[in-house]
């Protein structure tokens, strides 16, 4: 509930259960950002979380991120005109979506520069350090490979790979498990998690906490 009341001032819209893992490294910009429902959002010290929607002048950019997404460190997301993102959606280390150049080509001093809307159906998966660019529409379950660089819309139910970014493979159009199946039942699902910390963390001990911190291992 804490980290909800930290993070909300900045939202446009912040859903409910959602998951925030050291939320001091979420950097947000712009007012106009909105996440639904049962996100997860991984912050690290070397590798923060940025959402963008740029709202200074005439632009008024808007994101938008579905239900049961997830986040993990490096990841940036940023808008000047607009970026939808579907229900369980994932982002691996490092992937970057924009929907601007930021630049303009040939006036270097003209802010954001050209724009083009960007749409991620649901259960799209974007790979470590994949960069989504200008103008992409990617299907619902398709999946980014690392260090993709998508220029082009990518079809839905698909793995797209390589610089630009190409079919590599068709995925079987069955019944998908995605995250919002992880979710169908959030109270047990916060007990798991209760149950696997305690499990994780039945061996520490105070004296080993500040061991830790003042005689560290230096296998550690």
């Amino acid at each position: 509930m804490y980290v909800k009341h930290y993070l909300r001032p900045q939202f446009k819209k912040l859903g409910k259960g959602g998951a925030f893992f050291k939320p001091q490294y979420l950097k947000l910009f712009g007012s106009h950002i909105s996440v639904d429902d049962f996100p997860t959002i991984i912050g690290a010290r070397d590798a923060n979380v940025q959402l963008t929607s740029w709202n200074i002048g005439d632009w008024k950019g808007e994101l938008k991120i579905g239900k049961y997404c997830l986040i993990t460190p490096g990841v940036r997301i940023m808008a000047a005109e607009s970026i939808e993102i579907g229900d369980a959606c994932m982002f691996a280390h490092g992937a970057y979506i924009s929907d601007a150049d930021w630049h303009g080509i040939y006036d270097r001093s003209e802010p954001v520069g050209n724009t083009k809307p960007i749409i991620l159906k649901d259960n799209v998966w974007i790979g470590d350090s994949a960069i989504v660019c200008k103008g992409v529409t990617i299907g619902e379950n398709s999946i980014i490979g690392a260090g993709a660089v998508v220029t082009k819309n990518i079809p839905a139910n698909v793995v797209a790979a390589g610089n630009p970014a190409k079919v590599v493979k068709n995925l079987d159009q069955g019944d998908f498990i995605s995250r919002k199946d992880f979710y169908k039942d959030p109270i047990q699902l916060a007990k798991d998690f209760d149950n696997l910390d305690k499990f994780n963390l039945k061996d520490n001990t105070f004296i080993g906490w500040l061991r830790s911190i003042f005689a560290p291992s230096k296998d550690n």
